[in-house]
């Protein structure tokens, strides 16, 4: 119980970093939250802060997901006896939520896309390109990161099932909420697809 107790905690700790609000009151001077779409996401700054307080918030998000699974891993170094793969997606799982709901930030945060994606690519580098490559050709067409982002989790865990060789129902059922979490955290875009109001990115 101990090990998983402290990965929770730890990688809930991790997610709560927030990148996006740190970067934008260096850079900028502005809490991101205030601006534009309201979210402590990569989107936003790039849309209030610009290009590389975007890619610093980018590669900060991402970065939490990894440090989180490493986390988990080396706890199963320490206590041999722990199931390591479960583990690691509780890891996952836990950095989105610290992301979404940030108690250094008052519980406010990001949507979680970005630490999903470092989350991913440690679990299962191929499953986690297919997602990435995935995201940006939706993204591509649509002109919409949301889009993108959604069908991206819902990709997730159905690929979790079909393509993991080692896998196990809690394994399943993390990769499932973390899907849903992410679903969730886009329920306002979600609406503004629906009314047509969706923003879109400008390639120029």
């Amino acid at each position: 119980m101990a090990p998983f107790i402290i990965v929770i905690l730890a990688s809930y700790l991790i997610g709560s970093i927030s990148f996006s609000i740190i970067i934008s009151k260096r850079v900028a001077g502005i809490d991101v939250r205030e601006k534009g779409s309201g979210n402590a996401g990569t989107t936003n700054v790039l849309r209030s802060v610009g290009k590389g307080a975007a890619a610093l918030t980018l590669l900060g998000d991402v970065s939490k997901g990894v440090v989180a699974i490493l986390l988990a891993m080396l706890v199963g170094v320490i206590w041999k006896d722990v199931d390591v793969l479960t583990l690691k997606y509780l890891a996952g799982f836990m950095a989105i939520v610290g992301h979404t709901y940030p108690v250094f930030f008052g519980f406010k945060g990001g949507k979680g896309v970005a630490t999903a994606l470092g989350v991913l690519l440690m679990l299962n580098w191929k499953i986690g390109l297919i997602c990435l490559i995935f995201a940006i050709v939706i993204i591509a067409v649509t002109r919409m990161v949301s889009v993108g982002s959604l069908l991206a989790a819902i990709l997730f865990p159905i690929l979790i099932i079909f393509m993991e060789g080692e896998k196990s129902f809690g394994m399943i059922l993390v990769s499932v909420l973390i899907a849903l979490l992410v679903i969730f955290n886009h329920r306002s875009n979600i609406k503004r697809i629906r009314e047509g109001n969706e923003n879109k990115l400008s390639f120029k």
